[in-house]
């Protein structure tokens, strides 16, 4: 069973300091939803204030559509899995899973049946009488997941949990982690500051900068239609070219640029004259000449091979270089370190946005 959860103008305040302010936004029963953002940005607060270990200090929390002020942690239908993940090493694997029951007064042959159902549902059967030390990461992880669940919640709070795991197995686990949501069917919120985690995973990803919830979409969405400077240069790389509006109209808009006018698509329907910033994805820019406004020429800084792609660093306007990225059948084609290269983009793969704070700025 699975239920929805409320975010009424949740505002959080540690004396003067705003953690978080005026969050508002619903989670949908059964919904695998991200919270995504820079350390600091509020995410784990809102996580812990859905939990019930932080109380607001404005708005409410509602789950399943009860209001829970001044309802404890241990009285609301969550579950919380901690970034540690916090298991027992002195416990065999059953005893972890099936912690929550014992407190709960279940029998030890029900709780034993409980804890084989699990350990099937997270692929470990027949490991319930191992300790905790015999397992791997990415075991150690689904049995946390497997304790979590045990207690039937209607809501599995998920605290940057795999970002111990080294890079192969936290790719293998988030695959894991959105089949076991999909087979039990719950609510899944989960906090991250891993892109990937959230666009792989999430039906639904709220983008958080400074306490504030700057956009909230499916991924595809986040990563192609981004609605600020801070997710269009946070989610995924992105190329930057601030300016003014000198031309707006049905096909887009033109922004002045140190690199010339640029042209872009305007879903915000900005007006000639405003401040903006044009972003270009590295994956959108091709070598070679464009359009005169979709045609960027500068020096070039370096060229980077990764294997199954290579980089191109050219020289930006500001201290951010201009990056393109070259699939491996058009690596022909790279250019020289230090000579002047031209590069260029569709028009419909540029985006106009109003001006505003970039990410690691």
């Amino acid at each position: 069973m699975s239920a929805d959860v409320e975010l009424d103008r949740i505002t959080v305040r540690f004396g003067q300091f705003t953690a978080v302010s005026e969050a508002s936004l619903k989670i949908a029963g059964g919904e695998f939803f991200s919270f995504l953002g820079p350390s600091g940005c509020g995410k784990t607060t809102i996580l812990r204030t859905v939990s019930g270990f932080l109380d607001p200090s404005e708005g409410a929390v509602r789950i399943a559509g009860k209001d829970m002020t001044g309802i404890g942690a241990n009285k609301r239908p969550t579950a919380l899995i901690f970034q540690n993940l916090a298991l027992f090493p002195l416990m065999t694997v059953a005893e972890n899973i099936t912690y929550g029951l014992r407190v709960r007064g279940m029998n030890k042959t029900d709780r034993r049946r409980r804890a084989e159902d699990l350990l099937n549902l997270i692929a470990l059967p027949r490991q319930g009488d191992k300790l905790v030390s015999e397992l791997s990461g990415g075991q150690k992880q689904r049995v946390a997941i497997a304790r979590a669940l045990a207690v039937e919640p209607q809501v599995l709070l998920l605290d940057e949990p795999l970002s111990a795991l080294d890079l192969k197995l936290r790719q293998h686990m988030r695959n894991e982690l959105r089949a076991i949501q999909q087979r039990v069917g719950i609510t899944f919120i989960y906090i991250t500051h891993d892109q990937g985690e959230a666009l792989t995973m999430s039906d639904l990803i709220a983008v958080m900068n400074q306490g504030i919830i700057e956009q909230v979409a499916d991924g595809r969405t986040v990563y192609d239609a981004p609605g600020t400077a801070f997710v269009a240069s946070f989610v995924g790389e992105n190329n930057p070219f601030p300016g003014r509006i000198i031309k707006a109209d049905k096909a887009g808009a033109v922004v002045e640029t140190a690199f010339g006018p640029l042209r872009g698509r305007n879903p915000q329907n900005l007006k000639a004259g405003a401040p903006a910033i044009l972003f270009v994805r590295p994956e959108s820019l091709k070598l070679g000449k464009g359009e005169k406004d979709t045609t960027i020429t500068s020096s070039v800084l370096n060229v980077a091979f990764e294997g199954n792609a290579s980089h191109v660093f050219l020289k930006g306007a500001g201290k951010k270089d201009i990056t393109l990225t070259v699939g491996r059948l058009e690596s022909a084609k790279l250019p020289e370190q230090g000579i002047t290269a031209a590069v260029s983009y569709d028009a419909d793969l540029g985006l106009v946005l109003p001006e505003g704070k970039l990410a690691r700025e």
